[in-house]
């Protein structure tokens, strides 16, 4: 007998950070996408010179890329150049979203500030840094909840009472903490917290919030160390001992989008090899 997930064809989604070749909202896009979904997905609009050596190397054109890929699945993307952080470019894009489809139903906040000096010790942290994190992490999840989940407000529910699901992207650094993460951790942390008030107060309308907390995966952010300096980490903490695989995280994003996770909101799901466990 074969199992699927159903209740995401002709869906309407909306994926924020999408643009680099290797990482989490593309592979979570394109899932989507093989699942029955449209998409709208966004990405800063990064100039070439400004991309990794492989995404040179291969032509990589960042969000039109990704939406090359979606289209070969047979469904439609439209690509946006958004910084999240910025209300009036969540607004715009919105009304993109509703210009071009009608509706939305499904938005994954993936955006996030690249690693930058944010990443050194609390008593030596830029302000300017700290605000760069937290605006895009926290202040633009923020932002495209209340946009989106208000236009969502308008759909018609659906057999299980519901209007549309929110999935975002936190990281188990919102849990665990560590030196030299203080502010990344607390964005993330800032994340769990927003996604459970807003479950609490959406859930009578019949929208479903829950965030996927990724730990080590194989994306363009481990560029900052070396293979085998991630893998001694990887060793001494991930029980599994392996790196994660973006796909793996999209997995999950897709479920929770699905019908088969109707009952599920307020959640903070660990998708990490097994580092952190119970919390």
């Amino acid at each position: 007998m074969n199992y699927a997930l159903t209740g995401l064809e002709d869906k309407v989604a909306v994926v924020t950070g999408a643009g680099r070749m290797r990482s989490i909202g593309r592979q979570i896009a394109v899932e989507l996408a093989r699942a029955g979904c449209d998409v709208v997905l966004t990405g800063t609009g990064r100039a070439p010179e400004r991309r990794p050596e492989d995404e040179q190397a291969a032509g990589w054109n960042d969000i039109e890329s990704v939406a090359e890929e979606i289209r070969s699945l047979g469904r439609r993307a439209v690509p946006v150049v958004a910084d999240v952080s910025d209300p009036a470019q969540v607004d715009a894009l919105l009304a993109t979203t509703l210009a071009e489809f009608g509706r939305v139903d499904v938005v994954v906040n993936n955006a996030a500030a690249s690693r930058g000096g944010d990443r050194g010790p609390l008593l030596e942290l830029d302000v300017e840094d700290f605000d760069r994190v937290v605006r895009i992490n926290l202040r633009g999840t923020f932002l495209m909840l209340k946009a989106f989940a208000t236009a969502m407000l308008d759909n018609e529910p659906d057999s299980h009472g519901q209007r549309g699901t929110v999935v975002n992207i936190s990281s188990i650094g919102g849990k665990q903490s560590g030196p030299g993460t203080g502010v990344y951790s607390a964005s993330k942390a800032g994340v769990q917290s927003l996604t459970s008030t807003a479950a609490k107060e959406l859930g009578k309308d019949g929208i479903r919030v829950n965030a996927l907390c990724p730990g080590v995966t194989a994306t363009s952010r481990l560029d900052d160390l070396s293979a085998e300096q991630w893998q001694a980490y990887v060793g001494a903490n991930v029980p599994l001992g392996r790196v994660g695989d973006p796909l793996e995280v999209a997995h999950a994003a897709v479920f929770l989008a699905s019908d088969q996770a109707a009952w599920v909101t307020g959640q903070c799901w660990n998708v990490d090899g097994g580092q952190l466990t119970i919390r």
